[in-house]
């Protein structure tokens, strides 16, 4: 469909919105020290787009230093697409700037509301999975598209209650998102597991109702479970159960992006570094199976009479 005939589509359709290639991490203060005395044995880094947006300083240094040696993805936490005011242009001309001064290669951004008429409440808060919210999601989306000459990635979050009117799954309203907008889905496989845990929902299904093409970069965080709730706080190593999910997500995704979140209680930069390096190893090993198995089937003989 052409984006004339679609008004909701942006120009950036012509173009697929994917991370860098391999695996990365996110660039936090605790360790631009070590990023700035050696290039670590990483594909690419994560920064969170809103601490960046000023003219100068430090913290702008470093990224642009560190964007000499490795490729920059810019994940934004402040947007809020899905809030009911309207679209913050001075936001979104602020990333836009960002965008051009580091050429990142990629920019992403949340699947939540944020902000009210009475200020905004800094946090990644629930979007009803409506038809309702899904064209004007897809108004915005289109609008900070073409703001920014660029495909987005749209992010599923950690939700701790769901909506009664809800119509849609979350990963079927980011599939329909894709489809209408052309920008592409970031993944969270810890999210979906976090979820799954306090909505009694089934994981597996919500991977497998994304179209393989959409998805451009997958996250990988830890979580903390408590008596009320499991928590989305990107505090610890990846669990178990959310490496299982991980594997099937390659299984059906291919070599997508991957990228390890951790953000509080930030451990030594050599932690994360040995969470990619696992990330790398489950990827590597889920895809040496998955041509194994696909040698097996061309060369079995055929014993039919």
């Amino acid at each position: 469909m052409s984006n004339a005939s679609n008004p909701t589509a942006s120009h950036a359709r012509q173009t697929r919105a994917r991370a860098p290639s391999g695996v990365g991490i996110g660039l936090r203060h605790a360790h631009y020290r070590d990023f700035l005395a050696r290039v670590p044995a990483i594909d690419w880094v994560e920064v969170h787009s809103e601490n960046y947006f000023g003219d100068g300083g430090y913290d702008l240094h470093v990224l642009a230093t560190v964007r000499r040696d490795l490729p920059v993805s810019l994940h934004g936490v402040g947007l809020g697409l899905g809030s009911p005011t309207p679209l913050d242009l001075e936001h979104l001309a602020k990333l836009a700037r960002l965008a051009a001064r580091i050429e990142p290669a990629a920019v992403s951004e949340h699947l939540c509301w944020g902000a009210t008429p009475a200020g905004h409440l800094n946090d990644l808060l629930p979007m009803p999975l409506t038809r309702d919210a899904l064209d004007r999601l897809c108004a915005r989306i289109a609008r900070v598209q073409d703001a920014l000459r660029r495909p987005v990635l749209i992010e599923n979050v950690s939700t701790y209650l769901r909506f009664r009117d809800d119509t849609f799954g979350e990963t079927g309203f980011l599939a329909e998102l894709a489809r209408r907008t052309g920008c592409g889905v970031l993944l969270d496989v810890n999210n979906l597991y976090v979820n799954a845990c306090n909505h009694g929902e089934d994981p597996i299904a919500a991977i497998d109702a994304l179209p393989p093409a959409c998805v451009g970069e997958i996250h990988l965080a830890g979580h903390r479970v408590t008596e009320v709730a499991v928590v989305d706080d990107h505090g610890a190593r990846v669990a178990p159960d959310v490496w299982r999910l991980y594997e099937h997500a390659v299984r059906r995704f291919g070599d997508v992006p991957a990228l390890i979140e951790w953000d509080t209680d930030v451990p030594a930069l050599d932690v994360l570094l040995d969470e990619a390096a696992l990330a790398r190893e489950t990827r590597d090993r889920v895809l040496a199976s998955m041509r194994d198995a696909s040698i097996d089937r061309h060369e079995a003989p055929d014993v039919r009479p």
